[in-house]
């Protein structure tokens, strides 16, 4: 199982912990509110009570021997859950914690209006009978402290996710930012250590075809090693660009797909068929590239494109078109493809499907096109 997999494993795993997080908050507020709710009906019923009690106690003649400060205390602690009382015929007669403005602020149409809300949401109606049989209706809402209780888990959520969010984009701002110091100190390090063995062998070359001036296959054997060389010290300073900001020239950009079209036909099976189009059938299409770093994407393309071929046989076809000031090309090939669900990482540093695969030339591919040329690989 390669690093991706398991990453896409753990986010799952971190999905499903997610989940279980938010249920087990949203069971556990609706289970504070639930029990805050049957509190308030409790209070709200006792409210009733005490008015009932007053209302008797003030017709009562034994209302002198009575002690009121129970019920009058009652009625005096309900600050926060709104009550409206109503008479016989529907008016209203008495109210309290209707909002945040004193009652002497408000009016009965404002009060009204709150009514009409109330017993659009969810509201407890309590029937009061006043002596001598007086019937009345209390009207009640709960609190808004169970409002903001039951919206709490939706504040929670946001909260925790956009500390995620800023959190994962943080993280990842400076991972990159490592990865990229990685990527520079490799490819100077590499770059680096190549240098002194082909300079030493270039040498050795130069010698060897010294001594060997009167021995034609001796000569065409170091002209072939000399331009293997030649091709290490492209791929040296291939390395030494990738550490430093390359300088980018104009080309023609059908001479530079023409030239790693031959240079890969060369290496490639003979039943591997290219169709490119042709220099000299097109006029000049001029880019500004840095052409070393680009026949470097063009050869992992071209050499992945040959690799997915089964039994070493099929075709590779390349198409050049432009969109607005945009150069595009398309290379596609009949082997067995990608799999959707590899498009993500295929890009990723040590991704690869070959058993002898380092799974580094796409990911410096893509930083070539998009980080150097400002382009975009897909």
């Amino acid at each position: 199982m390669d690093i991706y997999t398991r990453k896409s494993y753990w986010k799952w795993y971190l999905a499903t912990a997610g989940v279980l997080i938010i249920i087990i908050s949203l069971l556990y507020t609706r289970y504070l509110a639930e029990r805050l709710m049957e509190r308030e009906n409790q209070q709200a019923e006792q409210f009733a009570e005490a008015m009932r009690m007053l209302a008797k106690m003030r017709t009562d003649t034994l209302a002198n021997y009575c002690d009121l400060t129970l019920h009058l205390k009652i009625i005096e602690q309900n600050t926060t859950i709104p009550v409206i009382l109503l008479n016989e015929s529907g008016d209203i007669e008495q109210y309290r914690n209707i909002d945040d403005r004193n009652l002497e602020e408000m009016d009965l149409d404002d009060v009204q209006k709150a009514l009409d809300r109330m017993i659009l949401q969810d509201t407890g109606v309590i029937e009061i009978v006043f002596p001598p049989d007086i019937h009345k209706t209390l009207i009640y809402t709960h609190s808004s402290l169970i409002k903001w209780l039951n919206w709490y888990p939706a504040l929670q959520l946001f909260l925790i996710a956009a500390f995620i969010a800023f959190g994962y984009i943080g993280f990842s701002m400076a991972r990159r930012a490592e990865q990229n110091q990685v990527w520079l100190g490799m490819a100077k390090e590499t770059a680096h250590q190549l240098g002194t063995p082909i300079t030493a062998i270039l040498g050795w070359v130069e010698t060897l075809k010294a001594v060997n001036e009167d021995n034609p296959t001796n000569q065409e054997m170091l002209d072939e090693l000399r331009a293997d060389v030649t091709r290490l010290e492209l791929v040296a300073d291939r390395f030494s660009k990738i550490g430093s900001q390359p300088e980018l020239s104009v080309t023609n950009f059908y001479d530079q797909l023409e030239k790693n079209r031959e240079y890969m036909q060369r290496r490639a099976p003979r039943r591997v068929e290219f169709e490119f189009p042709q220099p000299r059938e097109h006029a000049p299409l001029l880019v500004s590239v840095n052409a070393p770093l680009l026949d470097w994407v063009m050869e992992n393309l071209l050499r992945n494109a040959i690799d997915s071929m089964e039994e070493g046989k099929g075709k590779i076809t390349a198409k050049v078109y432009e969109e607005g000031p945009y150069v595009c090309l398309d290379i596609s090939d009949t082997g067995k493809g990608i799999p959707a669900g590899r498009y993500k990482t295929v890009f990723k540093p040590g991704f690869s499907t070959k058993t002898r695969g380092w799974g580094l030339g796409l990911s410096l591919s893509k930083r070539i096109i998009e980080q150097y040329h400002r382009g975009k690989i897909l």
